[in-house]
């Protein structure tokens, strides 16, 4: 039986010129300021409601405050049973990612509310949309009628984002975009949350190269007698303690159009991760089921450039295997051959995913790409230095710098950070012409990325995402983030192919 895409389940996204009859739920905007909050109900909405809006919102203490939530009975005036005010912080410093945050904590709010109105479409129609739908995001797959949610607890079915013009072209167009980047990032967490016990190196592939298939895609799937055969050892060394084969996929999309750039992403896709030989401590263990983060991104970003029909090439190289403990694992000393001929000393066997992805970005630069990304839950060095929301970017400084930024731009908050020439020694081995880890636990992050940096072909340019913590999320919800897997980093990668399509 074929296996099908992953379709993660989002609320209907609608376009509406005025308040429909349907709408249970009007949410709107309130600012902060010294003389107390003022409420944006847009041109769509009658001012005349304003003031009893705003009136019944500060008299129950709202202020406007950043993601504050504050719902009060609709006036008569207007066909909804309530509105729900949600704080945009200080007008003169709105942007994208405050309206994302807070169309996402107001989706998270109003569980159990079928149709729900929104006027902060008209401060920013598309991180509304974003935020909305990624707020709305829930994975229950695994819930019995024990704990599935009723009626009363699941998340919006429809919003309707009220715009002065809903048939112009423009708008249709930016609904059409923000819905695609929402479906890619919820594609994301999907995989992401899919336990290991469901989503392991062979039905990750066949998930993959379903979403592919149905996206248009060219796809090649790898099984472990071909990777063997054709010398990869890294991912063949990594995935050898498990039950369950390792794969390799590469999703490629064309853009047919002339002298198009290259654009070529990695990512890592360990599906489960107990450390090998070099086993973890159990306890968070659990939450190694995300460290195909970097896998399920890439994977989601390919397909969301051919769906919005990019000007560039992109190629995605997928290694997928599962780090186990058992009498076939790689032991630490032993060398491997990794694709592409260079000898890798393993001295800890949970330091596997730069094996995987040396592999991976071997076999990527074989394609000749103008650029190169790569991205994976690499490092708990990453949070240590970072913290938990903050990617770290690493790689050719010119373009570790746009990937950066551009990060940040889209509310994902990459970070640049340096690749110190003094730690490159701190990897040479006893046997081999690489060991896959420092000595130490200086720069653990850095280290990792000045390894795959030995594997990236002369003259590409080259970023390196390191996404552990923020790939993840174990904490409580916020914004448009809840428990578990968070998508990022697929909205920092389309936006660097949309930039490179744009500017080379």
């Amino acid at each position: 039986m074929p296996v099908s895409a992953p379709a993660p389940t989002l609320p209907e996204l609608v376009l509406a010129g005025s308040l429909s009859k349907r709408a249970d739920v009007l949410v709107i905007g309130l600012t902060s300021g010294d003389d107390g909050p003022e409420a944006l109900l847009g041109g769509v909405v009658d001012e005349s409601v304003l003031g009893e809006v705003l009136d019944a919102v500060t008299a129950v203490g709202a202020t406007g405050k950043s993601e504050e939530l504050t719902r009060v009975p609709a006036p008569a005036a207007l066909p909804v049973t309530s509105v729900l005010a949600v704080g945009l912080g200080a007008a003169d410093k709105i942007d994208a990612e405050q309206v994302r945050r807070a169309a996402g904590s107001a989706a998270r709010a109003l569980n159990g509310v079928s149709v729900v109105a929104t006027t902060l479409s008209e401060v920013d129609l598309g991180a509304a949309v974003e935020g909305f739908a990624l707020g709305a995001y829930t994975f229950t797959e695994f819930r019995s009628a024990k704990s599935a949610p009723g009626d009363d607890a699941r998340p919006p079915a429809r919003i309707e984002f009220l715009v002065a013009s809903p048939r112009a072209r423009e708008t249709k167009a930016a609904l059409t975009r923000s819905a695609a980047i929402a479906e890619a990032v919820a594609t994301a967490r999907e995989f992401v949350n899919t336990p290991p016990s469901h989503l392991y190196p062979a039905e990750f592939a066949d998930r993959a190269k379903a979403l592919g298939t149905a996206a248009g895609l060219k796809v090649e799937v790898l099984d472990e007698k071909a990777l063997a055969k054709q010398g990869f050892g890294g991912i063949v060394g990594v995935g050898q303690g498990s039950s369950r084969p390792p794969r390799l996929v590469r999703l490629s999309y064309s853009s047919k159009k002339r002298k198009a750039p290259k654009v070529a992403l990695v990512g890592k896709g360990i599906t489960f991760d107990t450390g090998g030989i070099s086993i973890k401590p159990a306890a968070g263990m659990e939450n190694m089921t995300s460290d195909m983060g970097g896998a399920a991104a890439v994977i989601a970003t390919v397909v969301l450039a051919a769906k919005l029909g990019v000007a560039a090439d992109v190629t995605a190289t997928v290694p997928m295997a599962e780090n186990m403990p058992s009498s076939t694992a790689q032991r630490p000393g032993d060398v491997l051959t990794q694709y592409g001929g260079t000898t890798v000393e393993v001295i800890n066997t949970d330091a596997e995913g730069r094996l995987i992805l040396a592999d991976a970005i071997v076999r990527a630069c074989e394609d000749e790409p103008d650029y190169l990304i790569d991205t994976a839950t690499l490092t708990g060095a990453q949070m240590v230095a970072l913290g938990t929301r903050t990617p770290g970017v690493m790689g050719t400084d010119e373009f570790r710098d746009r990937v950066a930024e551009l990060s940040r731009s889209v509310g994902e908050n990459g970070w640049a950070m340096p690749l110190p020439a003094e730690l490159r020694a701190d990897l040479n081995s006893r046997v081999a012409d690489l060991a896959n880890v420092t000595p130490h636990r200086w720069g653990g992050m850095l280290a990792a990325a000045i390894f795959l940096k030995e594997f990236v072909a002369e003259g590409v340019q080259w970023a390196h995402l390191d996404v552990a913590g923020p790939a993840f999320n174990t904490g409580g919800p916020f914004g448009y983030i809840g428990k578990g897997g968070t998508g990022v980093p697929v909205r920092t990668m389309f936006a660097v192919i949309e930039d490179i399509a744009a500017n080379g």
